[in-house]
């Protein structure tokens, strides 16, 4: 889903907010759908059906955080959490109940428009049939399950293929600690993070240029990894 087209579903207590948001994502092309409170934003959902979410966490009726599973899960819109809480238990607990993204007031519209874009384009590219991911001088074919770095394979473990992949599925945007140990070595580890810097290390030795400083499998600290990716090649 490009701009064109796209619905942004704006849920933000704070009038001028709220307004401002709106006003920028009219401009930028977008449909825009307006919601001051919880009980809107989920009857809004529903008739209108959203592409995206932008979701304050301080409503007025319930925790936002209450909301992100409920606006997320499959087949809803992305979301991207826009909010004054910049504590890092609440980025971690919004990632991790399926929010897209995170954002901390006060915020550059500039560039929650390129988060928007960006949103949208993963959710786009979600649906394709295969997509080969690159990233730095390498690869990884999600279909044929191979990695490559400057045209030659990377042997990869079966766990650091695991953890490759899962974060080639959500390129950009921070996987929390618990989301891939979850997905990686499943629920029974979800404490085990000295696995996940491990298999972290050995990534980056096999695909980063310098791995003592890592500029495609980033760390935000305290909270997860993500891949840098640049380009996205659908192939059907």
């Amino acid at each position: 889903m490009t701009a064109v087209g796209a619905k942004i579903l704006v849920v933000e207590d704070d009038a001028a907010i709220r307004r401002l948001l709106a006003r920028t994502f009219d401009r930028a092309g977008y449909g825009v759908v307006e919601a001051g409170d919880g009980r809107a934003a989920l009857a809004a959902l529903a008739i209108d059906k959203p592409d995206l979410v932008l979701l304050d966490l301080g409503l007025p009726d319930r925790d936002g955080l209450e909301l992100v599973p409920l606006l997320a899960r499959a087949p809803g819109p992305t979301v991207i959490v826009v909010t004054a809480r910049d504590a890092t238990d609440d980025k971690i607990a919004a990632l991790d109940l399926g929010a897209d993204d995170y954002v901390t007031k006060p915020f550059d519209t500039e560039e929650l428009l390129a988060r928007v874009r960006s949103s949208l384009r993963r959710g786009a590219r979600a649906s394709a049939e295969r997509v080969v991911i690159a990233f730095g001088d390498a690869t990884i074919d999600l279909v044929e399950r191979r990695v490559s770095r400057a045209g030659d394979e990377v042997r990869l473990t079966p766990r650091e293929y695991a953890l490759l992949a899962e974060l080639a599925r959500h390129p950009k945007r921070v996987l929390t600690h618990a989301h891939l140990l979850r997905a990686v070595w499943g629920p029974a580890h979800l404490d085990d993070v000295e696995y996940l810097r491990v298999t972290m290390r050995g990534l980056r030795r096999k695909l980063e240029p310098d791995p003592a400083a890592p500029t495609v499998l980033r760390n935000e600290p305290g909270v997860g990894y993500r891949l840098e990716a640049t380009e996205y090649f659908e192939v059907t």
